[in-house]
């Protein structure tokens, strides 16, 4: 592994192959898509490449695709004329123009609108745009590295994202693994934001439980390590001694949430349908309204999952379980 790696904590398997693919790709000038869920370290794994990469003294610019409104993203992008929409009162110079020379990091690629992406797909074949409200070409050599958490190869199949945008951004494909499949890291994550928050926060605590690493350690995480992170600093705040006081109570509120919800398309779609008919206090046409199904659908899918709701006080809704498929049905239509 090179010695120019921004220092990270590694410790699994699973996170050492990233950076090694990390590692191969970032001399080159080759498009990155790093995918994986969010928390995962995708930012952190972008700056790493851009770190190892001959443009490290120029521009790492950064931006989320999901934080900018649609209609302003072209602009943010592009840049525009002064008079290119209302309210453009001066000319703007876009990311792609601010980033020549260095590196883009797109997060949340799969946001950005279908009507945009060509122009994306243009900038990373050409190396050419124009600002919005022109028709003057700028040239610009800006490496992508592009980052989601969502699935673009199904997105691609249902028609909300370019193929041909797909190919060209997943030349070379990263995929981060979730906390809960790097456990080993876990420990070394622990102590280093604890050093950090108890540094920022001026207390010190030498020591971390074993229980507690434990309970962190078996943890599923599904914010992964934003969530981990996070969790540390409630634990520091908390903490009034030298021995971490981590709140492994939420950790244990949390699994019991996650494995009271439905675990079946059937199970979900019953609490889905269960869900919008409290809402309308068990009138079948407004649920059936919300849903977007026609009012005869539900009633057969309310018929099929065995549903039998009861009014009992202030408009709640009791489900009452001793009921079969072809049980009787009742709600206020």
């Amino acid at each position: 592994m090179s010695q120019k790696l921004p220092p990270m904590i590694c410790r699994s398997a699973a996170f050492r192959n990233v950076l090694r693919q990390v590692d191969l790709v970032a001399p080159t000038e080759e498009t990155v898509l790093i995918e994986g869920e969010t928390g995962t370290g995708k930012e952190v794994i972008a700056g790493a490449i851009h770190e190892l990469s001959p443009r490290c003294s120029r521009p790492l610019l950064k931006l989320n695709c999901a934080a900018i409104p649609s209609g302003l993203l072209e602009s943010e992008l592009f840049g525009h004329e002064r008079g290119a929409f209302t309210g453009a009162l001066s000319q703007r110079v876009g990311r792609f123009e601010s980033a020549d020379q260095g590196t883009l990091f797109l997060d949340e690629i799969g946001d950005i609108p279908l009507d945009l992406q060509p122009k994306l797909l243009r900038v990373l074949q050409e190396q050419e745009f124009e600002r919005l409200g022109s028709n003057r070409t700028v040239q610009c050599n800006v490496r992508i590295v592009a980052a989601t958490n969502r699935n673009l190869a199904k997105m691609v199949a249902e028609g909300t994202f370019r193929a041909d945008l797909y190919y060209r951004l997943s030349i070379f494909p990263i995929q981060l693994p979730p906390l809960r499949h790097r456990r080993e890291d876990v420990p070394a994550l622990v102590r280093h934001f604890v050093e950090d928050y108890a540094q920022r926060m001026n207390k010190q605590i030498d020591v971390i439980p074993q229980p507690a690493i434990d309970a962190m350690q078996r943890h599923a995480w599904p914010g992964n390590i934003r969530e981990l992170q996070n969790f540390i600093a409630r634990a520091v705040i908390l903490t009034s001694g030298h021995a971490l006081e981590a709140p492994l109570s939420e950790l244990l509120r949390a699994e019991d949430k996650i494995a009271s919800e439905p675990t079946t398309l059937e199970e979900a779609e019953r609490s889905h349908i269960l869900r919008i008919l409290g809402e309308t206090n068990g009138r079948l046409a407004p649920a059936a309204k919300i849903l977007g199904v026609p009012r005869t659908t539900l009633f057969y899918k309310v018929r099929r999952l065995g549903i039998d709701l009861t009014r009992t006080d202030l408009g709640q809704w009791r489900e009452t379980s001793a009921l079969t498929v072809d049980g009787p049905i009742s709600f206020v239509a």
